[in-house]
Formats: structure tokens, C-alpha cells, sequence
């Protein structure tokens, strides 16, 4: 297990649209193992693996309290198959786009579909925290970042702000 570097805005890896994975390897477990270990250390409750250069339909997720047991989920190749009509504000952050945070109007319930790490389909519903995180990684997989759900301007504001500083730490 290895700790992996974040891919951080403005990289374009971020707009990438992550492949199907079309079968578990070890290559694809130890994915999934570098994934909890880099969100855990980060610390964060949800990863994709674009976010760590990787553009595979993989996901990790723990929104298990810190007081609470950790819960990780590995989700591969998942897709949402159901939203609720409500819908829900959240302030959500993002390990690529690191201490912004924002509120986001997201469906309130999602139903999601997604193999487990020994192949089987496995569907599920989620409300609150789950819910949120689950929206906000698959949109990972398709390029979507979160900021892309706020205003025109708010956008443009934080991809300045984040090129700025990329430029100023020559990562760019």
C-alpha cells in the first residue's frame, strides 16, 4: 500500500472521463488499497481514482465518523441509477480543489449500482453524507468537479485563484 500524490486543479487529468474497468486484477486491489490510504491520510471521506492520475471508474468512500469504526467502500465502475426529486444543499470540498468549500444543490437520495472488489453487483440506496459523496465522486469519473455546480463566476474565480498558485509553485 502506498500513499499517492493528489492531482490537484487546475491539471486537466480532472476533465479526464475515467474507463470501465473490465475486470478485478491485483493491479486494480492495490488501486484500491493506494486509494483508502491516500483518502485517509488526506483526510477526506471520498476518492476517485482520477484524482490521483488513474483514469479507471474506481471509487473509495468512508463517511464514518472519527469516532466510529471505519466503513470504506470500494465502488467499481458505479453508476447512479435513481435520484430523488428533493433535492439538498451541502457544503462540499474537494481533496483536488484543497480548502474550498461550497454549498452544492444535489438530489437528497440516490439508489446506486457498483461491483465490489470480488466482482459481485451490489445496489444500494444512500440519503445525507453518502448520498453527497457518491454524486460528487462519480461525477469525478465523468470530468464533472464540483465547482461545475456552482455559478458561472464562482467557477472562474476558484480555477483562477488555484492556476495562480500553480504557476506561482511552477506546476505549471
Amino acid at each position: 500500500m502506498a500513499i499517492r500524490p493528489l492531482v490537484i486543479l487546475p491539471d486537466s487529468q480532472l476533465r479526464l472521463k475515467s474507463q470501465p474497468v473490465e475486470t478485478i486484477t491485483d493491479e486494480i486491489r492495490t488501486l484500491a488499497e493506494d486509494m483508502l490510504e491516500t483518502m485517509y491520510d488526506a483526510p477526506g471521506v471520498g476518492l476517485a481514482a482520477i484524482q490521483i492520475g488513474v483514469p479507471k471508474r474506481v471509487v473509495t468512500i468512508d463517511v464514518a465518523d472519527e469516532e466510529e469504526k471505519p466503513e470504506p467502500l470500494v465502488l467499481i465502475n458505479p453508476e447512479i441509477i435513481a435520484s430523488s426529486e428533493e433535492t439538498k444543499l451541502y457544503q462540499e470540498g474537494c481533496l483536488s480543489i484543497p480548502e474550498y468549500y461550497a454549498e452544492v444543490e444535489r438530489p437528497a437520495e440516490v439508489t446506486f449500482r457498483y461491483m465490489d472488489l470480488d466482482g459481485k453487483i451490489i445496489e444500494r440506496e444512500a440519503d445525507g453524507l453518502l448520498a453527497v459523496c457518491v454524486q460528487h465522486e462519480l461525477d469525478h469519473l465523468n470530468g464533472v468537479l464540483f465547482i461545475d455546480h456552482l455559478s458561472r463566476l464562482k467557477r472562474e474565480l476558484v480555477i483562477r485563484k488555484f492556476t495562480k498558485i500553480a504557476k506561482r509553485e511552477g506546476n505549471l
